[in-house]
C-alpha cells in the first residue's frame, strides 16, 4: 500500500520556523517531483515548493527566500523548512509525490492528507 504522510505542522508565533516533512512509503522504485502545496479554505491548492529527483526546486514568490525544500531520494522524502513565518502562511499543507513502481514505469501522482501551519501574531 503507497502512503504518503506530512508532518510537523502546527501553531507558531510570526517570525518563527517549523520543519514540515513528507514520507512516501510503500513498494517505490523512485520519484521524480515531490511538492508542497497550501490551500486555506475557500482558496484554491497552490504551489508552495518543489523539487525534482535530480535537485531542481521552485518556489512561490510569497515564500522566496524564507522556505527551503529538500529531498532525500533513498528515503522518498521531502522537507520544507520554514523560516520568518507569518500569519498569511497560515493554511493546510498537502505533500505531492509523483512516484513509480518499477524501472521505466509511469509515474503517478499522490497526495497526502494535509498538515496545518497555523501562524499567530
Amino acid at each position: 500500500q503507497v502512503q504518503v504522510v506530512e508532518s510537523g505542522g502546527g501553531l507558531v508565533q510570526a517570525g518563527g520556523s517549523l520543519r514540515l516533512s513528507c514520507a512516501a512509503s510503500g513498494s517505490i522504485f523512485s520519484f521524480n517531483y515531490m511538492g508542497w502545496y497550501r490551500q486555506a479554505p475557500g482558496k484554491q491548492r497552490e504551489l508552495v515548493a518543489a523539487i525534482t529527483s535530480g535537485g531542481t526546486t521552485n518556489y512561490a514568490d510569497s515564500v522566496k527566500g524564507r522556505f527551503t525544500i529538500s529531498g532525500d531520494n533513498a528515503k522518498n522524502t521531502v522537507y520544507l523548512q520554514m523560516n520568518s513565518l507569518k500569519p498569511e502562511d497560515t493554511d493546510v499543507y498537502y505533500c505531492a509525490a509523483d512516484l513509480r513502481f518499477v524501472v521505466g514505469g509511469p509515474f503517478m501522482r499522490y497526495w497526502g492528507q494535509g498538515t496545518q501551519v497555523t501562524v499567530s501574531s
